[in-house]
């Protein structure tokens, strides 16, 4: 099966661009053991998020938070908001995306530590940023911030691991 492309705008049908910029190209040299897994003040590529309804409904229902304000837009500016907003679970899981983006599929979150400032709004942008502050071996530490047309929506610290593969012949001795 084949889903149709969606546009900057979240439905389907649209010109087949990509509205999310990737967070760059995942890392190749984490196979090696001598490469070193980032320094600190390393910043990571920005990573931009266009909030759509469709983004923020989705996130709530599979992150099964049925309140509201995270579906409708009538209820929210009952309880005092202009429209529906990002739930934080949403906001964690787009976080924790961003790092392992970056790190590659063999990373491992350890830690996600996150508050929230100004909502996101559909119609808004999203833009991620992180700063590698430390590493230890296999594992950094990266302070994330996320902004948008109000301000700061996400700051925290993320702590990732990225276990250095073993080489393939050790792979597939346990396997037989």
């Amino acid at each position: 099966m084949t889903l149709p492309e969606s546009d900057d705008t979240g439905t389907s049908g649209g010109t087949g661009a990509r509205a999310v910029s990737p967070a760059g190209p995942a890392r190749t040299d984490l196979a090696d053991p001598a490469a070193p897994l980032a320094a600190p003040g390393d910043e990571l590529p920005p990573l931009t998020l266009p909030v759509t309804r469709t983004l923020i409904v989705s996130g709530a229902i599979a992150s099964r938070d049925y309140q509201d304000v995270h579906h409708d837009a009538e209820a929210a500016r009952e309880k005092g908001s202009p429209d529906i907003f990002m739930n934080i679970l949403t906001t964690n899981g787009l976080v924790g995306r961003y790092i392992t983006d970056h790190f590659g599929p063999r990373s491992v979150l350890r830690k996600v530590a996150i508050r929230l400032g100004a909502p996101n709004y559909p119609g808004d942008t999203m833009v991620l940023r992180g700063t590698v502050t430390a590493v230890d071996g296999d594992t950094a530490h990266v302070r994330v911030t996320g902004a948008n047309g109000l301000g700061h929506h996400v700051t925290g610290t993320v702590v990732v691991t990225v276990p250095v593969q073993a080489p393939a012949s050790e792979d597939r001795a346990g396997t037989r």
